[in-house]
């Protein structure tokens, strides 16, 4: 294929943080596709971005805690001439409860998902991004900087997110690619559900919305940033982390979970 079109491919976009980096994307001028599991809502928002004027995004209707994700996406990207300038991994969810007492299955699903996916699409798409000088924006979580008893797999996966992000925004800044990685705190999204919480629950003062997470991630990313944390409230977490022995962060995020299951009756 000779002059493949540049894209902007965004995991994830049927809800939530997802659906709001797709509009500001698309905002932006980037041309876009949008991979999710839920194909029905990828059209709505497809719909709806071509309503504001922009160029109708491809839709891939793919489930990423399935192997060979990234074959599938570059093969739906070439029947329509297109291939990646800059890759959004958004896809991921987490689940509340002692891992111990979940299904394994479940836990080795949101491994596929939050690490093993978003490991093959950052890597799959390595010189596409640096043909275009594009980037990488992996969404992981302030989860990342802290231990997680009571969702340690959760925690574990963001964690990861975070290692191997910043790892790449060293590896691949010669090739002129860009990888920032956005650790938002509390969303009010579906994210809550999925994890087995009941809604219900006030904003507290690290909750940011979704909105204003695509923000600053897509700021964040075209600046060259390697992490961004949106809301101070956020960035003093991951700035006091460091400085509390990792005992107390132990118990005190174990207790708040506890609390939490409790209050929900889980």
């Amino acid at each position: 294929m000779s002059n493949p079109r540049p894209i902007t491919v965004i995991t994830g976009a049927s809800a939530g943080i997802g659906v709001a980096l797709a509009r500001v994307f698309a905002r932006e001028g980037h041309q876009l596709a949008l991979v999710a599991r839920r194909e029905d809502r990828l059209h709505t928002l497809a719909d709806e971005i071509a309503a504001m004027g922009a160029q109708r995004p491809i839709v891939i209707a793919a489930d990423l805690a399935a192997p060979g994700a990234a074959e599938r996406i570059s093969e739906a990207l070439r029947k329509h001439g297109a291939e990646p300038q800059y890759v959004v991994n958004n896809a991921g969810f987490g689940l509340v409860g002692r891992a111990g007492s979940r299904a394994r299955a479940e836990e080795l699903a949101m491994i596929d998902v939050n690490v093993r996916a978003l490991t093959e699409l950052s890597l799959a798409f390595a010189d596409s991004l640096a043909r275009h000088r594009g980037g990488l924006l992996n969404v992981g979580s302030v989860a990342g900087f802290l231990p997680g008893p009571g969702m340690a797999v959760y925690y574990a996966t963001k964690a990861y997110v975070l290692s191997f992000s910043e790892a790449l925004h060293a590896e691949l800044k010669s090739r002129g690619v860009r990888v920032t990685v956005l650790c938002p705190g509390p969303v009010p999204t579906e994210f809550a559900e999925r994890a087995g919480l009941k809604s219900g629950r006030s904003p507290g003062p690290l909750t940011q919305s979704a909105e204003r997470v695509a923000e600053a991630g897509y700021r964040g990313l075209m600046r060259g940033r390697r992490t961004v944390v949106p809301g101070l409230a956020n960035k003093l977490v991951t700035y006091i982390v460091p400085l509390v022995p990792r005992r107390l962060l132990l118990h005190v995020i174990g207790a708040r979970q506890d609390r939490r299951r409790s209050a929900q009756g889980l």
